[in-house]
């Protein structure tokens, strides 16, 4: 089945080299990539790009990305999830994710729409920086990491997030979207 996106052509993604289906999502993907390197001060290699994630409910499974997944001194303190319109409604799925990317609690989720973002606190789900300006640079997420309290997540609590991102990303899911993947 094809997806909804309009293809208006290939591009290279920014951080791999990869040749990509440009869309108007993946345009919006890339300037957060250029602006972690550019701006932030990310080294390629510390951001790993389309990081695919089991959720599962139930029976049900299916892989989901999350846009970019950020390793400083090898560990990963900031995830980002892209989507387009409304940010609030993504600050859920968001958290769910970043307790479930590593078995700890990731410090800060980030969700963006290319034009703005809301940077929240992993543990206490809060906003703490708004707009892409906000998103911590390397040297902000290196003292971020540095003072963070690593909390382990539970079996259980994996279980109940994985509920959460699967209801958010595949049950309200586009059925033409080809970015999930049913298993």
């Amino acid at each position: 089945m094809a997806g909804h996106h309009l293809i208006l052509g290939k591009l290279i993604d920014f951080i791999t080299g990869e040749t990509l289906d440009e869309t108007h999502d993946e345009r919006y993907r890339q300037k957060l990539a250029r602006l972690l390197v550019k701006q932030k001060e990310y080294l390629k290699r510390e951001i790993q790009p389309r990081f695919e994630l089991v959720a599962k409910a139930e029976n049900n499974k299916a892989i989901i990305r999350v846009d970019y997944v950020i390793n400083v001194s090898g560990t990963i303190g900031m995830i980002i999830k892209y989507g387009p319109g409304s940010l609030v409604t993504r600050h859920r799925p968001v958290l769910a994710a970043s307790r479930l990317v590593v078995p700890y609690q990731v410090p800060i989720a980030v969700v963006t729409n290319g034009e703005d973002a809301d940077i929240l606190d992993g543990s206490t789900g809060k906003v703490v920086s708004r707009g892409l300006e906000g998103i911590p640079s390397k040297s902000e997420l290196t003292q971020k990491i540095v003072n963070a309290n690593f909390i382990t997540i539970s079996e259980e609590r994996a279980e109940l997030e994985s509920r959460i991102l699967y209801c958010y990303e595949v049950d309200d899911s586009c059925p033409c979207d080809d970015t999930i993947c049913k298993l």
